[in-house]
């Protein structure tokens, strides 16, 4: 216990030496009763800022108490705000049940009726929205019948006999149209994508023509638009005749009433492609089959000429007792004329030897059209390889989702193969009339010749 008094006693004094030396360097007091002022001063500091944090707290204490109680007051009131409004809400949805019933009962069948003109107004508007007469007589009936339905649908108001009346007359006005040929004015789609005005010619609800063209109608523009492609052929025709006729004049027009809105047989005449289309789709082998097609029909029809000609001469030769040599039976028999005189061997070896030489002119031309006969379907068979090969190429990367995908190959393959058909089997014919008279021509050579022979025999 000594021990730890001097321990203390010799710390205090330790700490006091150190004080003493701060305040000598630093100005602080250097005695013990500085020290103890020095600590008097900051406990004094110390309790006047608590003192005040405490006040502080207190006042901050009290108006949170205040803002917590008016709070309270604002939440009570606001409970017997939603009471009232909960009672008045039960009071008035009774009153709307009592009131809906009564407005049931008061409507009677025309509830009824109302489903009817409603199904009806909802059924027109989506006839008139693809009709021809839209373009017309304006979009705004499409408007006025589904205000109209929506009206009818509502429970809380009632069409007017004015609009009941109104959607009568949209249908009735479309009833008349549909057996009427007007003509008049219309803003009209080009290909172009331009928009211009245009004498329009309705054939009742089916079919529509400007300047001899057929149009259509777009239903999302509100307008006519020139078909894409137009009918070939007779529909043309007519649809001209009609664009130019005059008041009271009969024209025989095709009215098309399939489809919905009429037209559908028109849109697949004009799906089908045309023969110069369907040409195109053979693409290079087609075009190389036609081209060899037609050298061989020149060809042939050329040969079959020369040889008509050729043996009218003939046969005009044999009738004669003079010898022309611009006929092939007029050389032969001018050579069997010169050689008349010798042994019967000789003379039937020259009379051989100009027959044979007349063979080549004779035949010349008639091995090219035979070529073109078997080469021509063997070529439609390369465009049928190399279409399906392209159509195949086309499964494998798109799938068969989509047919038309594959139409392309489809259409090469299978029109390349008629082209063939189409080249091989006039060339074949025509093959065939010039070897028979070509033939024909050498059967009178040989068969002169053979006469000369035994003319030259009996003579002997």
């Amino acid at each position: 216990m000594k021990n730890l008094n001097k321990f203390f006693i010799t710390t205090a004094v330790v700490f006091s030496f150190a004080l003493i030396a701060q305040e000598n360097t630093e100005g602080e007091p250097t005695t013990i009763q500085g020290l103890l002022q020095l600590v008097e001063q900051g406990r004094t500091s110390e309790q006047a800022v608590n003192a005040q944090r405490e006040a502080e707290f207190l006042a901050n204490k009290n108006q949170q108490a205040a803002k917590l109680a008016a709070e309270k007051r604002e939440l009570a009131r606001q409970e017997r705000i939603a009471d009232q409004l909960e009672a008045e809400y039960k009071k008035n949805d009774a009153i709307l049940v009592v009131k809906e019933a009564a407005y049931k009962k008061e409507l009677g069948s025309l509830v009824e009726l109302f489903g009817h003109l409603q199904s009806s107004a909802g059924e027109a508007s989506a006839l008139f929205a693809d009709s021809l007469t839209s373009a017309q007589y304006g979009r705004e009936r499409e408007t006025f019948l589904n205000n109209l339905s929506a009206k009818m649908s509502s429970a809380t108001e009632l069409p007017t006999i004015r609009e009941l009346e109104g959607l009568w007359y949209e249908l009735q006005r479309e009833m008349v149209a549909g057996s009427e040929v007007v003509s008049f004015n219309a803003n009209v789609i080009t290909l172009d994508g331009e928009s211009v005005n245009c004498s329009v010619t309705r054939v009742g609800l089916y079919n529509a023509i400007c300047d001899g063209k057929y149009l259509e109608y777009i239903g999302s523009k509100g307008q006519y638009a020139f078909l894409g492609k137009q009918p070939e052929g007779r529909y043309v025709s007519s649809a001209k005749k009609l664009s130019n006729a005059e008041v009271g004049e009969v024209i025989k027009f095709g009215v098309d009433p399939t489809g919905p809105v009429g037209g559908s047989l028109l849109a697949n005449l004009i799906q089908n492609p045309s023969l110069m289309e369907r040409v195109n789709q053979g693409r290079e082998v087609g075009y190389i089959i036609i081209f060899v097609g037609l050298i061989g029909i020149a060809i042939a029809f050329w040969k079959l000429f020369t040889l008509y000609n050729m043996g009218v001469a003939v046969a005009k030769q044999a009738k004669s007792k003079t010898h022309d040599k611009s006929n092939p039976l007029g050389r032969v028999l001018a050579v069997g004329k010169e050689h008349m005189g010798k042994d019967i061997e000789t003379l039937e070896l020259r009379l051989a030897e100009a027959i044979m030489a007349e063979r080549p002119a004779i035949e010349k031309g008639i091995p090219v059209v035979k070529i073109i006969s078997v080469v021509a379907p063997l070529a439609g068979l390369l465009g049928t390889v190399t279409g399906m090969i392209v159509t195949f190429q086309q499964i494998t990367l798109f799938g068969t989702g989509d047919p038309k995908i594959m139409a392309g190959g489809i259409s090469q393959a299978l029109v390349t193969t008629v082209l063939g058909l189409v080249v091989a089997i006039p060339t074949t014919l025509l093959h065939s009339f010039a070897n028979s008279s070509a033939r024909g021509i050498i059967n009178v050579l040989e068969e002169q010749s053979t006469g000369i022979v035994a003319e030259h025999s009996d003579s002997k």
